[in-house]
């Protein structure tokens, strides 16, 4: 008789470990797919990235022109379409960030 309690014992222990451990297993696919980027997401993560790789180039620009490893002549070439690209992916962002306000104000409007 005690051979069929502890039989019951580890069966019910099992399923109780299965039980409480599924839902903590299915939610990390569920996230997972909720957590990949949209097309628009992706956009808007490109654009961060080119900001960001344009605003680094600049200022390591700035700081070798000023510790003389770039001459006034290279600098002045160099700086002028580091600037523009800056600016282009702050344009993109800014438009990406007004499409996304009138989104919303059409959908809560």
């Amino acid at each position: 008789m005690e051979a069929v309690a502890l039989v019951l014992g580890a069966l019910l222990t099992v399923l109780c470990v299965v039980f409480v451990a599924r839902p903590l297993l299915r939610p990390a696919r569920v996230a997972e797919a909720r957590d990949e980027p949209g097309p628009a997401e992706q956009l808007r993560v490109r654009a961060l990235e080119r900001r960001d790789r344009a605003l680094a180039a600049l200022k390591e620009l700035e700081f070798d022109h000023r510790t003389g490893k770039v001459s006034d002549e290279d600098y002045r070439a160099l700086v002028g379409p580091l600037r523009q690209e800056a600016a282009a992916a702050l344009r993109e962002l800014e438009h990406e960030d007004r499409v996304e306000r009138e989104v919303k104000a059409d959908v809560h409007g």
